[in-house]
């Protein structure tokens, strides 16, 4: 690690403040972080002219397909926590394309729903995320594509909670 000092003096002595660790490019972390960063460009560049991002993307198509949801359930089965699900589900809401009611159990629990408007822009999405999905195949290419996404699963299933 390189420190940037503000104290002249302190500058002769910077390179004896390097501190040795593995190499950066071995941190598994920081590899899915960037896969998924580029991942999500890649696609969200594609769903861009319907005003959407991969996340909402996802988020609206899973409530389309599995019908209202827990934001907890739902959290869950994304695999995000309820604070950046909250997040994502804010300018939706906003937007018009999903609400949030009480649920029928539990006043206290929030039950999503994705509205009819909601349901047209994820019907209207789907060519643009299939375009991307192909895309990423054709440069990936389609059986490491498939290992990607059986290893990725593993990977969600294996880290389903924190170190400890």
């Amino acid at each position: 690690m390189h420190l940037i000092l503000c104290d002249e003096r302190a500058l002769s002595s910077l390179d004896a403040m390097t501190v040795a660790g593995p190499p950066l490019g071995a941190c598994h972390c920081q590899a899915l972080r960037q896969a998924s960063r580029r991942a999500s460009a890649f696609y969200d560049a594609a769903l861009a002219p319907l005003g959407l991002r991969v996340s909402q993307f996802g988020i609206l198509a899973r409530l389309s397909r599995d019908g209202p949801r827990g934001i907890q359930a739902l959290a869950a089965e994304l695999a995000m926590d309820r604070t950046t699900l909250g997040r994502n589900v804010r300018p939706l809401e906003r937007d018009g394309l999903l609400c949030a009611a009480a649920g029928p159990a539990d006043g206290r629990t929030r039950l999503l729903s994705i509205t009819p408007r909601g349901a047209a822009l994820v019907e209207a999405a789907w060519p643009a995320w299939s375009a991307a999905q192909a895309g990423f195949e054709a440069r990936y290419g389609a059986a490491p594509a498939a290992e990607l996404q059986a290893a990725l699963q593993r990977v969600v299933a294996t880290l389903h909670s924190p170190v400890g």
